[in-house]
């Protein structure tokens, strides 16, 4: 990308931050809906996917079907339905390149600051990038609206508990989120702490080249298997045109999904009967299921996937084991357990989760206040109370992160329209006092309870409820009037600074 050269008193329609899936998804939406909005997407690493850029460690791979975390726009074509992270940062990369949005994006430029001024109508954004010769610089952008693709965690810093007597270990101790290029564990005995869907990942990929990977978890997580390829999508692929077949297989995949939600929901004993039958019968008579046997319900975390059941094989063979136990110490030769056992190991991974953030870590205001997610609600789970023209890209839990992410990205092109219709500048959700806060979440996973300082709330009924599901959104988000009586409109003052042509994307 050429050096970002900004024009201070030019407005944007629309500045999007983040050029992952949610980013580039986004961007697509804005130039397919609202043709005449400006707009450019700043992305703080140098290279767009965000996610599937980052994360490098063996394996790397969705843990959702690509029919629904690919866009509706674009058909997944690739013959996996769990796709690794490379198919995937192509399939970003392709997008970008198809939809002509790569043109707006501005690589190495980190949002460090927002500031919304009801007086100009306009958020002030502060950029810092570096110069064409190197050197650091901010700039500063002003922006009518503001839309956060930035995800939900933090791209610096991992979860990392602290374990007794680390440095004793004569060993490498490594973060999956910070694989280094040059590790080598060919041979080497490897234990890798925590069950959730990185550690799940991992094993597989590190049992083909290691002597032996054993999994230490403190309590157990369920794990299904589920085919690589959907045979039946495939063959639509060969007799059908490829958007026709991608739409019959995405909605398959939504519909199975919410029905198997709704069944742990509503049957959780049932349910946990049978996954855990499920993973006995992929492991064979002598592996123990207690370590596949959680004592949660289906759903209260997200269910993990193994790809082919590449987990139960690896184990069932004795490429890998699982442990589990608390950990009392590290020895200079592997893990001493609770129970007095001695884990062997000469490399460490700890997969122990991400930290989640909200609003990218930027430090944004309304008007000179600092906003703090944590004091606002969110509404129809994409905008926060008392916070003007600004959405966030917030997917699914239960699901892909591009179905809510992209129902986002419909609503808010039709509030960019609703406000161009009615001479209106400003939407703000103003918040109801008799409405009852409930958790942003209801997952009991360890990630989601250690951000709740840091996450909004939702309320008790529309449009402030986050429902999980696919089909009530899609209902609300694409039908349900922009006027609802929550949103707050305000006209354009007089004072704002000059705005820029739809071609004038890059500031």
């Amino acid at each position: 990308m050429s050096a970002f050269e900004p024009q201070p008193q030019t407005l944007l329609d629309v500045i999007i931050v983040g050029a992952g899936l949610s980013g580039i998804g986004a961007a697509v939406r804005l130039q397919q809906e609202c043709p005449d909005k400006s707009f450019t997407l700043l992305e703080a690493r140098d290279a767009i996917g965000g996610t599937w850029d980052l994360f490098r460690y063996p394996g790397i791979r969705s843990d959702s079907d690509m029919y629904t975390l690919s866009y509706d726009f674009k058909p997944w074509t690739n013959d996996k339905a769990i796709a690794d992270g490379a198919d995937i940062r192509t399939y970003i990369n392709d997008t970008a390149d198809q939809y002509q949005v790569r043109q707006h994006i501005r690589l190495g430029h980190r949002v460090i600051k927002a500031d919304w001024s009801s007086e100009q109508a306009c958020w002030t954004v502060e950029v810092a990038h570096t110069d064409s010769d190197g050197s650091p610089k901010t700039s500063t952008l002003h922006g009518r609206f503001l839309y956060l693709c930035s995800g939900y965690y933090s791209y610096e810093e991992a979860y990392r508990p602290d374990f007794p007597e680390e440095d004793s270990f004569k060993g490498r101790i490594v973060h999956p989120q910070f694989w280094p290029e040059d590790l080598d564990y060919r041979n080497q005995q490897v234990v890798v702490i925590g069950s959730g869907a990185t550690a799940i990942t991992l094993i597989p990929a590190m049992a083909k080249e290691a002597a032996h990977v054993t999994m230490l978890q403190r309590s157990p997580t369920y794990v299904v298997n589920r085919p690589l390829r959907d045979k039946l999508a495939l063959a639509m692929q060969r007799i059908m045109p490829a958007k026709a077949a991608h739409s019959l297989t995405r909605w398959k995949h939504i519909l199975l999904g919410i029905f198997y939600y709704r069944l742990a929901k509503r049957r959780p004993q049932m349910m946990k009967k049978r996954l855990v039958q499920m993973a006995a019968a992929e492991l064979g008579p002598e592996v123990d299921t207690r370590h596949f046997t959680p004592d949660y319900n289906p759903w209260d975390q997200r269910i993990c996937v193994a790809p082919d059941g590449d987990l139960f094989k690896d184990i069932r063979q004795g490429r890998a084991s699982v442990v589990t136990e608390h950990i009392e110490r590290f020895t200079a030769d592997g893990i001493q357990l609770k129970n007095g056992d001695i884990l062997p190991a000469d490399l460490i991974v700890i997969a122990t989760g991400l930290k989640l953030n909200m609003l990218g870590d930027i430090q944004m205001q309304v008007d000179g206040q600092p906003i703090n997610p944590a004091d606002t609600m969110a509404y129809k789970g994409m905008m926060l109370s008392g916070v003007p023209n600004c959405a966030m890209a917030f997917g699914y839990v239960n699901s892909s992160w591009t179905l809510k992410a992209d129902l986002t990205a419909g609503y808010v092109c039709r509030l960019l329209r609703y406000l161009d219709e009615q001479k209106l500048a400003v939407a703000i959700p103003e918040r109801d006092p008799d409405v009852a806060e409930e958790p942003f979440l209801s997952f009991t996973s360890g990630y989601v309870q250690r951000a709740s300082k840091v996450l909004p709330k939702q309320g008790d009924r529309v449009p402030w409820q986050v429902y999980q599901n696919y089909l009530q959104d899609r209902k609300i988000m694409r039908n349900s009037p922009i006027d609802d009586g929550v949103l707050r409109f305000d006209p354009a003052p007089g004072k704002a600074p000059a705005r820029a042509d739809a071609g004038g994307g890059s500031a």
